[in-house]
C-alpha cells in the first residue's frame, strides 16, 4: 500500500471549504493510498507521470512514484475556472 506525501496542500485548501466538501476531498486523497490509479483518474497531458482525480468541482493533482510506493499530492484546486491548472503552471514555471 503506497504512502501519502504532500498532505499540506490538501489541508491548506480544505481549511476554507465547507466541512462536507472538505471531507469528500480528504476521503478521495486518502483513497489514493489504497489505489493510486483509480478508474476515475487520468494522466495530465504535458506533465509526464502526473495524474488528476476529480472531487465535484475540485481537482487533485498528484504524482505516483510506482517504484517507491509513494503518492505525492501536489495541488488541490477548483477545476471549473482552471484555477488548479494556473497554479500548476506557476509551480513548473510555464
Amino acid at each position: 500500500m503506497p504512502k501519502l506525501d504532500g498532505l499540506k496542500p490538501v489541508l491548506d485548501y480544505t481549511a476554507r471549504l465547507q466541512p462536507k466538501i472538505a471531507g469528500q476531498i480528504a476521503r478521495k486523497v486518502l483513497a489514493l493510498g489504497d489505489d493510486p490509479k483509480p478508474r476515475d483518474s487520468a494522466e495530465l497531458s504535458g506533465y509526464p507521470g502526473y495524474r488528476r482525480v476529480d472531487v465535484g468541482e475540485h481537482r487533485v493533482i498528484y504524482l505516483y512514484h510506482e517504484g517507491e510506493e509513494l503518492v505525492e499530492v501536489l495541488l488541490v484546486g477548483k477545476r471549473n475556472d482552471d484555477d488548479v491548472y494556473k497554479r500548476l503552471r506557476r509551480v513548473f514555471g510555464n
